[in-house]
């Protein structure tokens, strides 16, 4: 089932918040670095894409954490291609 929700926060990148959900989002398929030089950049990436963003959100899984793991669109535009492309496979 998929869900519009606003994203209010990029953590890294591959995992944000909504203002509607208790626990983060992570993108499915897609694994960014999470510190140094190429963390903050993956981060830099997925904010420009997403940050403060209309996305729809459809959940595939749950992690070990209790985030969703999820694909994500903004319009007709997938999220986790778009950071694929980028590099972050």
């Amino acid at each position: 089932m998929s869900r519009s929700e606003k994203v209010t926060r990029v953590i890294d990148g591959d995992t944000f918040e909504t203002g509607s959900r208790k626990n983060s989002v992570r993108l499915a398929n897609v694994n960014a670095p999470e510190k140094g030089s190429p963390g903050a950049a993956a981060t830099h990436a997925l904010r420009e894409l997403m940050q403060g963003e209309e996305v729809i959100i459809d959940t595939v899984a749950r992690d070990k954490y209790g985030r969703s793991v999820a694909n994500v669109k903004i319009g007709n535009r997938s999220v986790n291609t778009a950071m694929k492309r980028k590099g972050y496979k």
